[in-house]
């Protein structure tokens, strides 16, 4: 479990495990485990279901969950509010320019599951763009925070480790997940 942002980042590293994770562990790959009932969003363009790339444990005491998904050969999938990537949150309010769907299981974008783990930090010993919760975005390019906030950053995720996953965020992109001020809804861009 993670604290509230406390000034401290917590680095990200992957391993595989040998059972699938059906725990509400942070994980890249597999099947969401579902915190409340289903949401897969679908992709807003093409009216299909997005592909699963990860869930993430909120910080706090209290049990809540953000499912990342995006959507599969899509044009916009590096905009926060186009429709083709989600970060829906649970307990939660999914953003009102996604429509779910009540199915558990779906494509993933990512394989084999990965288990990530996390080690807190003070942010200045994360390498530049290594992927971390908390602390401060590393902006690949400018500062971009999601239109409508104030929004407060969740995770950095690095778009492929070689050898261990790889995410289409572009040519060596990175993605930044971030929360609403009550911290009901997610918004996810990437930049490349």
């Amino acid at each position: 479990m993670i604290g509230e942002n406390d000034g401290l980042a917590y680095a990200m590293t992957f391993s595989t495990g040998r059972e699938p994770i059906d725990d509400f562990l942070p994980k890249l790959g597999g099947d969401p485990v579902w915190l409340e009932a289903p949401q897969w969003p679908l992709c807003y363009r093409h009216e299909r279901p997005m592909g699963f790339i990860g869930q993430f444990r909120l910080p706090g005491e209290r049990l809540r969950m953000a499912y990342l998904f995006m959507g599969v050969q899509c044009e916009l999938t590096f905009e926060p509010d186009a429709g083709e990537n989600a970060l829906i949150v649970q307990p939660g309010r999914v953003p009102s320019f996604i429509e779910t769907i009540p199915v558990a299981v779906g494509d993933s974008l990512v394989g084999p599951e990965l288990l990530i783990d996390l080690e807190e930090v003070e942010q200045a010993e994360l390498e530049r763009w290594e992927s971390h919760l908390l602390g401060e975005p590393v902006w690949l390019q400018h500062r971009q925070y999601p239109p409508g906030g104030p929004w407060s950053f969740f995770f950095q995720l690095e778009s492929s480790m070689e050898g261990v996953y790889e995410v289409n965020f572009g040519d060596g992109g990175i993605g930044y997940g971030f929360l609403s001020a009550d911290e009901e809804e997610g918004r996810f861009l990437w930049q490349c």
